[in-house]
């Protein structure tokens, strides 16, 4: 095993990297980095102004709004999200539901979703925006507005993971995951889809208060009465079909149908 692979199963030494690294992503900014790319934006301005000029649009220092950070070298995606979202879109759209609900997820691609399917949109949070075929319900994932087998096709992506840590607000619930799990299998309709994603990893893991990450056979086994009829594994860049427990961690995307 390489002295890197060590240092990886060295649960101290990640605690250490893991929280260093998060304190300064979220409280430090590169400042010279940033001054740099904040000055390279009048620079860009004084080579607009040396052109020649288009006399249709007004110019001036006034006008000038500078966003310095895109000049990047690849299109900057979270390849979590691109994948999973992609994934879960392109499954509802592959079975067609009269309806769709989806419990939490990025409420970006629900309303992509909801201008294929008719679809209600559920969070704690509300929604202030409203759009063609898209219906917003405010409630919780742990006490969701539905009565039992009652949603033909249902989704919720990248959220029971964060029920119970208090990041959102929510109530502290060792056992939220499970309890969400069990809400989602409740209302979903005999012959009804449930498309579903949590982080994975090689051993179920409280990551307090960010996320829990989950092994595949703990979520099949959380969704006893389903068959599981699709899985995919993201990690980093990737998108794979198989669970491949030592990368670590990385998010497990499953559809299931209810028996």
């Amino acid at each position: 095993m390489s002295l890197r692979n060590k240092l990886k199963k060295n649960r101290l030494i990640l605690y250490l990297y893991n929280n260093f690294t998060l304190f300064f992503r979220q409280v430090s900014v590169n400042v010279l980095r940033s001054a740099y790319q904040y000055l390279s934006v009048y620079a860009d301005y004084a080579r607009f102004k040396r052109k020649e000029s288009n006399n249709r649009f007004m110019t001036s220092l006034l006008y000038i709004q500078p966003y310095f950070t895109d000049k990047t070298k690849t299109t900057p995606v979270d390849p979590v999200y691109f994948y999973q979202d992609t994934w879960c879109a392109s499954k509802i759209f592959q079975n067609k539901p009269k309806q769709h609900v989806d419990v939490g997820s990025s409420a970006k691609t629900v309303g992509i979703i909801s201008q294929y399917t008719p679809t209600t949109m559920v969070d704690i949070r509300p929604l202030e925006l409203s759009l063609d075929g898209l219906n917003f319900i405010e409630g919780s994932i742990l006490d969701l507005p539905f009565e039992d087998n009652s949603v033909e096709s249902l989704s919720s992506i990248c959220v029971v993971e964060h029920i119970g840590l208090g990041r959102y607000g929510d109530p502290i619930d060792t056992f939220g995951s499970e309890k969400a799990i069990k809400e989602l299998k409740r209302v979903v309709m005999p012959g009804g889809f449930l498309y579903f994603s949590v982080p994975v990893d090689d051993e179920c893991k409280c990551l307090f208060n960010n996320c829990r990450t989950f092994t595949p056979k703990t979520i099949i086994d959380l969704f006893d009465g389903f068959e599981l009829v699709d899985q995919k594994y993201q990690y980093g860049n990737r998108l794979l079909e198989q669970y491949h427990p030592e990368l670590g961690f990385g998010t497990g995307l499953f559809a299931f149908k209810k028996k």
